[in-house]
Order: structure tokens, then C-alpha cells, then sequence
């Protein structure tokens, strides 16, 4: 996290930085959309192929604004500092500053001292309307790709909750194991017990037709994993997948609020994560 003594100029005001992300094809804000074009759209930015870094703070006045600039290398090195708990003083030059937005499009926990807390812009000081975080008492798709952050980011938790054995045998219409485990209630109204297996085969054949027909740059993303696999993140309409090269893969879709719904391995699985991993975006 910045120091709250930085600042940069923003609106020929101090803007007291308190945290900064990447915006680029690789890694970005995923509440923003299911892409990195869509992303950039949403915040009225031209999908440039270097990208952009996104520094969230508080003017004087203690409104919130997000800074865009497009020196990303120095957005990635501070960042990369205070995630290993170093100092760094995020300071922009003024030329780098692309945009100006008010609020903020994510929730951030820090505030600036000796400020008043943190506000939107007055009306008068700003042309669009203030950006703000999703709200986390409903389901959306910016819900539903934040739910497949967190599985990212905690894989090994959430892995650690199922259990190979729960997984269905694999599906003979398709050849493929959609992962939804045995319901407790055997008894249950058919619809809902085949929607989820419904749900999860649309995704695999959408995702399956990103290998031969490329998606928006960003829908598919490799990360680090230990070992020698990847954390792959694949997004698409109404839909998120995570899953590790080696081993299940996890799906929300907008349709099933809240559920996260584990696809085994099975016959093709394997070879679907190996083709997406390949084609996907990595981190430079």
C-alpha cells in the first residue's frame, strides 16, 4: 500500500495516493468487464496494447479520484514493492496522466490523514459520474468475476473442499465430466438438478470455441501456479472459470447466484485448459 504522503497531480490539485492497479491485457480490474477492451470502455479509455495504471487516492478536499496514467512499468514496481511490504513513492510525472476520473471503481479500506473522509467529487468538479465499487449485497456479473478473483487468489482453500470422489462419471452425451456433485435430495425437481450440469456445458463448449475462434484480448488469462502449472482465468457472457492446468476447474454464472460449481477432470478437460493456456494472455 502507498505511503499517504505521495501525491500526484491531478485537476491542479494534490491527489494523496493510497493504492494503484494495473489496467492491461494480462491483469486487470475484473469488475470492470469480462475483457480488457471492456474494461477500458468502461472507464472511457482506448484499449491501448501497453496499457495503463490506475492510481486510486484523495484530493485536498478528501474526494476520491482514480488517476490514469500510462507509465505502467512504474504503477507495476510500485505495486510489486508494496505487495513485498517496501516503501515506494508512487509519483507520476504530470505528463503520463492520461485521465482524471472521479470516485473510485474499487473498494479500498485506507483513507488519507488530515483530510476529510473519503467523498465523491462535488457535481461541479466533475463531468461523469463518479465511479464507484459493485455492491455486494446482489449478484451480477461484476459479482460473479469477483467471486472468481477470490477462488484465484485462494485456490488452495477452496480445492482442499471437494472431493474427487463427489464428482458424477463422466457425461457419455459429451464426453465430459461437468463437475456438479451428487445432490443431497435425490428427490428434487428435475429442472433445477439439471441446471447447473446445463450451465457449466455451455461454458465448456464457449470456452471450447475460444480455442478456434479467439476472443477480446484479456477473456483468457494465465497466471503462476507452483510447480509447473498456470492458474488459467476464462471469462465470457454470463460466466467465469478458474481452474489450474493440472488439476479441476471452478465456474460461476450469473444465472446460479452465489454457487460455485467444480468441473472434474475428465477426458477433455485436460486438453481444454492445455488449449486455452496456450492461447491465453500472461503477465510480461
Amino acid at each position: 500500500m502507498a505511503g499517504t504522503d505521495d501525491a500526484v497531480a491531478a485537476e491542479d490539485d494534490a491527489l494523496y495516493v493510497l493504492t494503484a492497479v494495473l489496467l492491461t491485457p494480462a491483469k486487470f480490474p475484473s469488475v470492470l468487464g469480462d475483457d480488457y477492451p471492456e474494461a477500458c470502455a468502461a472507464l472511457g479509455l482506448a484499449p491501448l496494447a501497453a496499457g495503463y495504471g490506475l492510481v486510486l487516492g484523495q484530493d485536498g478536499a478528501g474526494a476520491r479520484w482514480t488517476v490514469v496514467v500510462d507509465d505502467v512499468s512504474l504503477v507495476a514496481v510500485a505495486i510489486a514493492s508494496w505487495d513485498c511490504g517496501m516503501e515506494y513513492d508512487l509519483s507520476p510525472d504530470e505528463r503520463t496522466v492520461v485521465a482524471a476520473l472521479p470516485g473510485w471503481p474499487l473498494a479500498v479500506a485506507v483513507a488519507a490523514p488530515n483530510v476529510p473522509a473519503p467523498h465523491d467529487p462535488e457535481p461541479e468538479e466533475a463531468d461523469e459520474k463518479p465511479l464507484s465499487p459493485p455492491q455486494a449485497d446482489i449478484w451480477g456479473p461484476a459479482q460473479r468475476r469477483l467471486g472468481a478473483d477470490e477462488i484465484a487468489l485462494q485456490w488452495t482453500a477452496w480445492r482442499e473442499q471437494i472431493d474427487d470422489a463427489d464428482f458424477l462419471a463422466d457425461s457419455t452425451e459429451e464426453g465430459t465430466d461437468t463437475g456438479e456433485a451428487p445432490t443431497a435430495d435425490a428427490d428434487a425437481d428435475a429442472d433445477s438438478d439439471q441446471a447447473p450440469p446445463t450451465g457449466v456445458r455451455r461454458v465448456l463448449a464457449e470456452a471450447r470455441a475460444y480455442v478456434s475462434t479467439p476472443p477480446p484480448l484479456g477473456r483468457v488469462r494465465s497466471s503462476f501456479a507452483s510447480g509447473e502449472a498456470r492458474i488459467l482465468r476464462a471469462d465470457g457472457p454470463g460466466w467465469s472459470m478458474v481452474a489450474r492446468t493440472d488439476d479441476i476447474a471452478f465456474v460461476l454464472l450469473d444465472e446460479e447466484p452465489g454457487e460455485v460449481l467444480p468441473v472434474g477432470r475428465g477426458p477433455e478437460l485436460p486438453w481444454l485448459l492445455d488449449a486455452l493456456d496456450k492461447m491465453a494472455v500472461r503477465p510480461a
